[in-house]
């Protein structure tokens, strides 16, 4: 039901704009690679590393000119791989992301990209390596069911349809929910292409 919503509001907004003669409109899809971390407050001897992951999502863009802003639904892959007391550890999170982003254009379609996201997780897993034997924990009922963060990038938006992103994603939230475990946060390099499946305006 909130992913309905999501959708109906990005649409309401979409509509609710067109009176503007100078407007573009657009819808597209896109995906890429996550290169993820965690932000540990004491990381008490662990050592973190990224975890490679993906993400795919649905977007809507709405530009004036030299300014845009695109929300965005997306599936993002992320988490950690650690070491502590000499066992391996991979920290596995899937969350449901809503980005709506501020884009500011310079040259030829390069812009700058700003704003805030708000992710929800449906997935959290913990798998151990000790001794040549992984098992795999389910962590969720010890994490936040949703994460709050600040996006920030650059893009290319091509005259054909296609749109090059880069963002750094970092958590202003603590995404672990239980008081025995240090405060951790979200920290996410994405990299993605995308293309506007429909254009509208001038």
């Amino acid at each position: 039901m909130k992913t309905i919503r999501i959708i109906g509001f990005m649409l309401a907004s979409m509509i609710a704009v067109q009176g503007y003669s100078q407007a573009q409109f657009a819808l597209g899809l896109k995906g890429g690679l996550n290169f993820s971390n965690l932000d540990v407050k004491q990381s008490a001897g662990a050592n973190y590393n990224n975890r490679t992951g993906y993400h795919a999502a649905a977007f809507a863009l709405i530009k004036f000119t030299k300014i845009g802003i695109q929300p965005e639904i997306q599936f993002s892959r992320q988490g950690s791989k650690y070491t502590f007391n000499s066992q391996d550890f991979d920290a596995n999170f899937d969350y449901i992301n809503v980005p709506i982003l501020l884009k500011l254009y310079t040259i030829g379609g390069l812009n700058l990209q700003a704003g805030p996201q708000v992710g929800f997780m449906s997935t959290a897993q913990l798998k151990s390596t000790v001794s040549g034997i992984t098992s795999t924990q389910d962590v969720k009922d010890y994490s936040k069911k949703s994460d709050v963060s600040l996006a920030a990038g650059i893009g290319w938006d091509l005259p054909f349809g296609l749109t090059i992103d880069a963002r750094y994603i970092f958590g202003l939230s603590k995404i672990n929910d239980n008081v025995s475990i240090p405060d951790t946060k979200n920290k996410t390099i994405q990299v993605s292409v995308g293309y506007k499946l429909i254009k509208l305006g001038n």
